[in-house]
C-alpha cells in the first residue's frame, strides 16, 4: 500500500525546537508527499542533520533514518564502498560515518605537543627531545619533529580501535586496510639508524600481523634527505582489537647530545 507524507517548508530550527513544536509542525503540513520523495530529500541533507533531527519529526521518518537501504544508497551516490567488494557491511550506517569520519589514529603525531600522547619504551644517551625541524618538510605545515640521543631511544602507541570507534564486529567482518606512515630524516653530520615495528593485536594484545622491515641506516655526510615509510595491512583477518606502534632509533656514532634520527608526521588510518 502506498504511504503519503506531509511536509512544509519552515524557518531552520533547532533540534530541541524540532522535537517541541512537531505538533505544530504537522498542523501546518498542506500537501502528501510520496515515501520515495521523503527519503530522496533525506538523502539530500546533511547525515549528522538526518540522525539528530530528521529522525525525532515521527515513527515513519525514523524507520527511513535507519533502514540499511538509506545509508547504502548514501554511500553508492558518495563512492563510499569497503575496500574488499566481497565484504559487505552488516551496518551500513556505522560503515558510513566511520568512513566519513576517517582521521589520523595516532596522537600528537608532529610532535605539536612535545612528548604527550606517546609512551618512552627506550630512553637512552639524552633521551628523546621535541624540536623544530633542520630541514623544511615536504608539508610546510609539518615544523616539528622527535629527535633520538646517542643511546636507544623508542616511543610507542596503544590504539584501542573500539575506543576510537571500530566496533569488533566491524573490524571483523569488513576488516579494512590499514595504513600507516612515517617519516624520519638524519643529520647531516652524523650518522645514525632508524626502526619502527607496527603490530596487529589480539584481544589479549598477542600480535596476529606484524611490519617490521629492516633497520635503515645513514652515513655521516649525507644531505639530510626526508624519507617515508608506509605499508597497508590487508586481509589480516579476524579478532584485530589493537594497533601498536613503535618507532625511534639511535645516532651511531654516540655523540652527546641530540644527533641521531628524526621522526615526524607519522599515521595510521583505516582506509
Amino acid at each position: 500500500m502506498k504511504r503519503n507524507f506531509r511536509v512544509c517548508t519552515t524557518r531552520h530550527v533547532t533540534k530541541q525546537e524540532w522535537v517541541s513544536q512537531r505538533a505544530d509542525i504537522f498542523t501546518c503540513l498542506q500537501a502528501d508527499v510520496p515515501l520515495a520523495v521523503v527519503e530522496e530529500i533525506l538523502l539530500n541533507l546533511p547525515a549528522h542533520q538526518v540522525v539528530r533531527v530528521c529522525s525525532l519529526v515521527c515513527r515513519e521518518w525514523k524507520e527511513l533514518v535507519d533502514s540499511a537501504s538509506h545509508w547504502r544508497e548514501r554511500c553508492r551516490r558518495e563512492r563510499i564502498q569497503p575496500c574488499d567488494a566481497s565484504r559487505t557491511p552488516d551496518d551500513w550506517r556505522l560503515f558510513y560515518f566511520i568512513t566519513k569520519n576517517r582521521r589520523n589514529l595516532l596522537k600528537n603525531p608532529r610532535a605539536e605537543d612535545k612528548l604527550k600522547g606517546w609512551k618512552i619504551v627506550q630512553n637512552g644517551g639524552d633521551c628523546w627531545v621535541a624540536e623544530e625541524n633542520r630541514k623544511p618538510f615536504p608539508d610546510e605545515t609539518v615544523t616539528k619533529c622527535y629527535v633520538t640521543s646517542y643511546g636507544l631511544c623508542l616511543k610507542q602507541q596503544l590504539i584501542y580501535l573500539k575506543k576510537e570507534g571500530y566496533s569488533d564486529a566491524f573490524m571483523d567482518q569488513l576488516q579494512p586496510h590499514i595504513k600507516i606512515s612515517d617519516w624520519y630524516a638524519p643529520r647531516f653530520d652524523c650518522g645514525c639508524q632508524y626502526e619502527i615495528c607496527v603490530e596487529l593485536l589480539d584481544q589479549r594484545k598477542k600480535p596476529i600481523c606484524t611490519f617490521q622491515p629492516e633497520k635503515v641506516f645513514f652515513e655521516q655526510w649525507n644531505d639530510e634527505p626526508w624519507c617515508q615509510m608506509t605499508h597497508v595491512f590487508k586481509d589480516y583477518g579476524p579478532g584485530v582489537r589493537f594497533i601498536r606502534f613503535t618507532h625511534g632509533g639511535v645516532d651511531t656514532q654516540f655523540w652527546s647530545g641530540w644527533f641521531g634520527i628524526r621522526v615526524t608526521n607519522s599515521s595510521c588510518f583505516t582506509v
